[in-house]
């Protein structure tokens, strides 16, 4: 099915592509982030007009024969294999002087497990909530982008997907509108951030509690600002939120909308580079409170039931993102987050506390230099009232068992070693072992393997 359609992609820049990118697919590349400036004279040229790449994603992941005494309609089961398949073309433009133009069409198939259900740090960031048999079309991101610099100085910046070769100054102004994902902009980190080539867990490539505007497949419409000065970015964004929780179609014009503000430092330790990042988000939407949904369930003797209570309001929260490189091969990496517990999620997943922490190690010391060896841990918490609704028979995004009589926190270690085939084709190995699976105490720990091809051109 692939090869049809890459077969005749032809390469139009670098040959590494960007780090930073949202689940499932390639993100926009942030502008490089304390870049030595090079003289005038060192700046790369106009360069082309127009740019293809394209990358070609297989995942298949399986689950052990874990304890389930019993399940609910969002419960994750024992001894399940399901695959997914994407392919990707980015198409740029060069428009003006510091603007471009990219479209990126994609082929999907495939499904997570259980139909990307029963985790809260769900285990493939290459599962789409929408599934499918036969593989089907979308246009997932069509944006501009315009660089304005406000500086003499500059710095090259790399061609790769979603990204023209340039040059920026050290103090600048980017504006991003169009169909994206809100992580290409925000919550984006070097070392974890990307399913196609390093971790695979939700709560690791992302801020688990960053309930980020999305439809199904992890894309919104809406606008970002991002202004560099010295070793600081400010950034700032407004987005469409979906119809309904966790729907496939967006709200339009922002009448349901989210607000984003970025604040991030980058920094430099005993010589090596690094950066902290604050990230704020803010829903205004048509949400339920969860004691009313848990109400309304009493009263009509159901589950607790969020539809028929939702009413205009808000739900917000934060999340701190480092990194750190240590040596030249080592780096590490840290999450914290927190968000509104009363209200329901409404785009991305249950998680109202979160914690995770890794490195990622390239392999130049045993003579692989393109290899990548990633270790991970996360610890997901909900709130009182969350526990209370799903033990109230209330399902979440992802998560719900029917039943909740023994809850605790979604702990989970995840390791991954990405094999480089060749310079463009990787082969990953990964495990997951997570405990109290959507927060059930009485089901699990669960032990999930994977294998994942990456190919880009």
């Amino acid at each position: 099915m692939l090869a049809p359609l890459l077969a005749g992609i032809a390469r139009a820049g670098a040959a590494d592509s960007p780090q930073d990118s949202a689940p499932a697919s390639a993100t926009l590349p942030s502008s490089p982030a304390a870049a030595t400036p090079a003289s005038p004279s060192a700046a790369p040229g106009p360069g082309p007009r127009f740019a293809v790449f394209g990358q070609a994603t297989y995942v298949e992941q399986e689950t052990n024969d874990f304890r389930s005494p019993y399940s609910g309609p969002n419960s994750l089961s024992p001894d399940e294999g399901r695959e997914s398949t994407f392919a990707t073309l980015y198409l740029g433009a060069r428009l003006w002087s510091g603007a471009e133009l990219w479209l990126d069409p994609e082929t999907d198939e495939g499904f997570g497990l259980d139909d990307t259900l029963g985790l809260a740090g769900f285990s493939s960031g290459e599962a789409y909530k929408i599934g499918s048999d036969p593989p089907y079309f979308r246009l997932q991101r069509a944006f501009v982008r315009q660089t304005f610099n406000l500086g003499d100085d500059r710095a090259p910046v790399d061609a790769g997907p979603n990204q023209f070769a340039s040059a920026v100054s050290s103090d600048r102004i980017v504006v991003t509108f169009g169909k994206l994902s809100v992580v290409d902009v925000f919550d984006t980190n070097r070392y974890a951030h990307d399913p196609s080539q390093d971790f695979l867990n939700w709560s690791v490539i992302d801020a688990g509690s960053f309930d980020y505007a999305a439809d199904s497949w992890g894309y919104t419409v809406g606008a970002a600002v991002e202004w560099y000065t010295g070793p600081w970015a400010w950034r700032a964004g407004l987005f469409d939120l979906s119809t309904v929780p966790n729907s496939p179609d967006l709200e339009p014009c922002c009448d349901e909308l989210q607000i984003d503000l970025e604040m991030e430092h980058r920094h430099e330790l005993l010589g090596r580079p690094g950066k902290l990042a604050l990230t704020v988000f803010e829903n205004h939407a048509r949400m339920a409170l969860l004691q009313d949904a848990i109400d309304y369930g009493i009263e009509t003797g159901g589950p607790a039931n969020p539809a028929p209570v939702r009413q205009f309001r808000k739900r917000d929260g934060a999340s701190l993102d480092f990194e750190q490189q240590i040596t030249g091969d080592l780096g590490v990496f840290a999450r914290v987050g927190d968000a509104g517990g009363n209200v329901e999620t409404y785009e991305f997943t249950d998680i109202d506390r979160t914690v995770s922490l890794g490195l990622s190690l390239q392999g130049a010391s045993w003579h692989r230099p393109d290899d990548t060896v990633g270790l991970a841990g996360a610890v997901n918490a909900i709130s009182a009232e969350r526990e209370r609704y799903l033990a109230a028979g209330g399902l979440g995004i992802l998560v719900g068992d029917g039943q909740l009589p023994h809850p605790g926190h979604e702990n989970l270690l995840e390791s991954y070693y990405s094999w480089a085939i060749l310079a463009a084709l990787h082969a990953t190995f990964d495990y997951q072992w997570v405990e109290n699976p959507a927060y059930n105490r009485d089901r699990g720990p669960v032990s999930l393997i994977a294998v994942r091809v990456h190919l880009l051109l």
